[in-house]
């Protein structure tokens, strides 16, 4: 049974050898648009055949790279074999041909499959990671490497599910809205992402507190230079849309889980039996480049010294879940709101920030690309930096302040402590070789600035 087992296991990795590969297509949201406007079945078939494959294989690969120990918790097993399962089930339609009646039906049906099984694979991954901190010790090294691991992980997950929904939306028995090309809103209308973001956390707001701070939305005319509020019913309302190329629920997870923080904070800060809770401002600039949404609350802050966390995985201001829902603030969670939120905003070349004034409030920026040709996916790569990535140990620190500042961080090079290391074992064998060569009275000096060194390095080291 285990010859057995091996045997299967070797075929597996066999499998994922020859279907990994660099991606071919890294997906440009202007090529998308444009071959989704004329899109059929067959190719997008012959497309996704290859490409779903190789996206799997490439973090397949990278699953080997973590801790042992992590390998064996028992939700990581169950993530593990969904992305077999699913790997498999892909490679079925390598052989089938294009002329069978209902091949395209099945294939769609399989990536309808396919997404429903990995619904919950992010929290099935969290749990994996709680499983790991309480049966084993996690040092830093450990830490690095599940952060790094997660944010790859996740990345490949949300491409994957962007081309899976953009293939069932366009070819599958849903109903597309009105405009929309598969998961993408060509004219995707921000100030309603916003309002219908704002309005959904308010209502978990107002249901956990009983209260929750109002909107104040504004948008910045660059040619003009002027800013009108644009939910103010007295001031003159610039009706003009402010349009962008992009994935409505992508935009809308990152608003969501920004208004849900800024809510709890301000909430918590001014008190619940606040008369009067300070607005949550939203601030839209539409420039050459970026599209900017600001969003401003005066929730107390946060201290700088927790900044370089807000973006680690299980790391979370609010208490953790209860395991049974019940007593759980709704705005709350298991810490990957804002990892995950950074991470969709980067897939097409965004990004978001966060700045704070400790004792007055935060702020949150996201930056989307306003030019749909420069807005192309950022994927992990399974090649040689990726291994060493997971080889290299954290680096000592070698300033006075123990602060993860860019400032007092540098590359740490491999290459670079080896010849260190070679330079120190010369310089020592040449120190030994004249030592030897030398007078008592040289040897006694020498003892003794090799004792003074010692002491030197010994106090240094405390």
């Amino acid at each position: 049974m285990q010859q057995f087992r091996i045997i299967i296991h070797r075929g597996k990795s066999w499998l994922i050898n020859r279907n990994f590969d660099h991606y071919d297509h890294k997906i440009v949201m202007s090529h998308l648009v444009r071959f989704c406007r004329n899109a059929k079945n067959a190719e997008s078939f012959m497309f996704l055949r290859k490409e779903v494959p190789v996206r799997l294989a490439n973090i397949m690969k990278e699953f080997s790279l973590l801790p042992e120990n992590m390998l064996h918790m028992p939700s990581i097993l169950d993530v593990r074999k969904m992305y077999q399962q699913s790997f498999q089930e892909i490679l079925d339609f390598e052989s089938r041909k294009l002329n069978e009646p209902t091949l395209l039906q099945d294939f769609t049906d399989a990536l309808v499959k396919i997404r429903n099984r990995h619904t919950d694979v992010v929290m099935t991954m969290a749990q994996g990671v709680l499983e790991m901190k309480e049966q084993h010790r996690i040092d830093a090294n450990i830490e690095a490497n599940i952060q790094y691991f997660l944010d790859r992980f996740y990345m490949n997950r949300i491409s994957i599910r962007m081309l899976i929904n953009q293939h069932t939306l366009l070819f599958g028995e849903s109903i597309i809205e009105h405009d929309h090309i598969g998961c993408i809103d060509p004219h995707c209308d921000v100030v309603r992402v916003v309002e219908d973001a704002y309005a959904n956390a308010r209502f978990l707001c107002d249901q956990y507190y009983l209260a929750s701070p109002e909107l104040s939305l504004k948008k910045h005319n660059v040619q003009e230079k002027k800013t009108l509020r644009l939910n103010d019913p007295n001031n003159e309302v610039d009706r003009k849309p402010l349009s962008v190329v992009y994935v409505p629920s992508h935009l809308y997870h990152m608003l969501f889980e920004l208004f849900k923080n800024a809510m709890r904070a301000v909430v918590e800060h001014h008190g619940y039996d606040s008369d009067q809770f300070p607005p949550i401002e939203v601030l839209l600039v539409m420039g050459e480049e970026d599209l900017t949404i600001k969003l401003s609350d005066q929730g107390g802050g946060i201290a700088r010294s927790n900044m370089d966390l807000l973006f680690n995985y299980m790391y979370s201001t609010a208490p953790q879940p209860a395991a049974s829902g019940l007593e759980t603030p709704p705005l709350a969670g298991y810490g990957y709101g804002l990892p995950l939120s950074r991470l969709y905003a980067r897939y097409l070349h965004g990004d978001l920030m966060i700045t704070s004034s400790e004792g007055f409030g935060s702020d949150a920026i996201i930056f989307l690309k306003a030019i749909s040709s420069e807005a192309n996916e950022l994927l992990p790569v399974y090649n040689k930096t990726c291994m060493r990535q997971y080889a290299t140990p954290v680096q000592t620190h070698d300033w006075s302040s123990q602060n993860h500042s860019a400032m007092f961080v540098r590359p740490f090079s491999t290459s670079s402590l080896n010849k260190m290391l070679q330079a120190a074992k010369e310089s020592q064998w040449h120190n030994m070789t004249k030592e030897e060569s030398t007078n008592s009275s040289t040897d006694i000096s020498s003892n003794a600035s090799s004792d003074i060194s010692s002491e030197a390095e010994r106090i240094a080291s405390r």
